[in-house]
């Protein structure tokens, strides 16, 4: 049978792993009882455990702020030769041929970005730190932010909000996972459509609704779409590498929110961003 005094040092260890500050040399092996000698070395393992994993996630954060800041100068630098070309360059097929340049440039600063956010916010690097917040200034400056893309394509987005709701979420992120979806709705919209955006009030939730005119997407490929990399059968010949779906939900859900997509091929698609009400 136990005695209170093997009890409450039990408690103590795990107090003190719960906490992080467990140190074995805190406990005498000539005082312990068998069972207490057993969750020391339990509790001094999980502790150690717990130690690598932080060094490695600094390591991580490490290699993934260096890979950021050294791609920076060699992407500014081809920007750079490449208008200094533009200047001395009057063949119509080798202005074309920079061009392209230029855009598999792009491609290439987007897909760095994209991986870099993912692999941080993947290895816990990013804190998603929710507070109240005016659903309205997220709209607002999501739909800002898309709309050169729109109009390049004669696509009109219609913010059709016009409450003073507010949600729990992190401002920053959650207007990288709205513009993930409004980026979608334009890139796989025709020319001349409009994509809709509203609200929906919930007792619990506030739903963020992007909704566009464009191709649908098939019912056995809706629960795909936030796979990492994923990209569906009517994607071919758009820009994209397939991560902008999975880090919406990623943001949402760590957030305590959640995305939900409603389509049909031919008929549109809508995707709603639930945004938490209240703190948890």
């Amino acid at each position: 049978m136990f005695t209170n005094r093997t009890l409450d040092r039990l408690d103590a260890m795990l107090d003190a792993a719960i906490a992080g500050d467990f140190r074995e040399s805190d406990y005498d092996e000539t005082k312990l009882s068998r069972l207490e000698a057993k969750w020391k070395q339990y509790l001094a393992t999980a502790s150690m455990s717990r130690a690598n994993l932080e060094r490695e996630r600094e390591n991580i954060k490490s290699i993934v702020s260096d890979i950021s800041h050294q791609t920076k100068t060699p992407m500014t630098n081809i920007r750079l030769y490449a208008e200094l070309l533009s200047e001395r360059l009057w063949d119509e097929e080798n202005l074309r041929l920079l061009g392209e340049l230029v855009r598999q440039t792009e491609k290439l600063e987007f897909l760095i970005q994209a991986l870099t956010k993912l692999s941080r916010l993947e290895g816990g690097l990013v804190t998603v730190a929710p507070k109240q917040e005016r659903i309205g200034a997220l709209l607002a400056g999501a739909v800002a932010e898309i709309l050169p893309k729109a109009e390049r394509k004669h696509i009109s987005v219609r913010n059709t909000y016009e409450g003073d709701a507010a949600a729990f979420f992190d401002r920053k992120w959650t207007a990288e996972a709205l513009f993930n979806i409004l980026d979608n709705a334009v890139k796989y919209s025709a020319c001349g459509s409009t994509v809709t955006v509203s609200v929906i009030e919930y007792e619990m939730y506030a739903a963020v609704c992007v909704r566009d005119e464009g191709m649908g997407i098939s019912e056995e490929e809706i629960p795909k779409l936030f796979e990492r990399f994923y990209r569906g059968s009517q994607a071919s010949g758009q820009e994209g590498v397939g991560i902008g779906l999975y880090l919406a939900r990623e943001i949402l859900r760590k957030e305590n929110g959640y995305i939900r997509v409603n389509s049909k091929c031919g008929e549109g698609t809508e995707f709603r961003l639930f945004l938490q009400k209240y703190e948890s």
